[in-house]
């Protein structure tokens, strides 16, 4: 089956339907990538460094496990090979493959991965990011409800130009950020079947589109009342964009971290960089999102 994201084609053994498909008769004779259903290896890489109780990695590949689910084996930027565990549900085994595993391929092809989802804005886009559970993915969907395109969700590659290359057409929304919004998850799709968050299909308000990044908001919560900005100058520039660099620890031993400051530092030098704090309990959506659109406007 053939798919593309994240400006790749790929031909995979497994159905993922949140991709967008591609026509086979269109694509090269190779394509980017391929994810496998195949054998890959029970305890990690003999020659490799391991970084945790289920991961490995040597400067060309990386190993995970995520027991009950599967194993998957990422290599030279290009396979993904996938080892099914008996009680792997296909769902499950998406959202490791569409999040960890894929993100681990587009550091090995050399792509800043941020931790956070693009928005277009114009000709241009803005990226915001954060640690999971403070409010990306309902922040988007706030713009979303504006008219506002989406590039990304929760993964966004930037290549060497600083632009952001578009995902695929779906957010992830817990059932109540959901609710907040009014959307109706009745015949949403779980994620995962345990879990009460879905996917959200952007139809018509997914743009395809790489997109040069003007402005990245770093979001995070504390214990006040209120939504605080701070933009972000000088050397402090830096360390924002590396510590929301998507599954940072992947970079260890992938002999990749001169090339990741490297990209760290150039889109440091591009944007328009800020912080915002908003209440660890809760924020007015529309509120955030017209502070954000009166800072885009402030600063463009």
């Amino acid at each position: 089956m053939n798919y593309t994201c994240y400006g790749l084609a790929l031909v995979s053994d497994l159905a993922l339907p949140e991709l967008l498909a591609a026509d086979p008769r269109a694509a090269g004779s190779e394509p980017d990538v391929q994810i496998r259903l195949g054998q890959v290896a029970d305890e990690g890489l003999p020659q490799g460094r391991q970084l945790g109780p289920y991961l490995w990695v040597t400067p060309r590949q990386l190993w995970l496990r995520v027991p009950r689910i599967a194993r998957f084996l990422v290599s030279d930027g290009n396979l993904i090979t996938i080892a099914t565990e008996p009680a792997g549900d296909a769902d499950s085994i998406r959202v490791f493959l569409l999040g960890s595993a894929l993100g681990a391929l587009l550091l090995q092809r050399g792509l800043l991965v941020l931790h956070g989802n693009a928005i277009r804005i114009g000709d241009r886009c803005m990226v915001c990011v954060g640690q999971s559970g403070v409010g990306k993915s309902t922040l988007a969907a706030g713009f979303l409800r504006r008219g506002y395109e989406i590039l990304a969700d929760d993964v966004t590659p930037v290549d060497a130009d600083c632009r952001a290359l578009p995902g695929f057409p779906r957010i992830k929304l817990w059932q109540d950020s959901a609710a907040r919004l009014g959307i109706d998850t009745a015949a949403l799709r779980r994620i995962r079947p345990e879990l009460e968050k879905f996917n959200y299909p952007l139809t018509d308000r997914f743009t395809g589109q790489a997109l040069p990044i003007r402005w990245v908001y770093v979001l995070g919560t504390h214990r006040l009342a209120d939504t605080h900005f701070e933009s972000i100058r000088g050397l402090e520039r830096f360390t924002p964009l590396r510590n929301n660099t998507y599954r940072v620890r992947f970079l260890e031993g992938m002999a990749l971290g001169r090339e990741h400051l490297q990209l760290c530092g150039k889109l440091a030098g591009r944007v328009q960089l800020a912080q915002i704090m908003r209440p660890e309990r809760g924020f007015e959506l529309d509120a955030l999102v017209e502070r954000i659109l009166a800072d885009i406007a402030a600063n463009p």
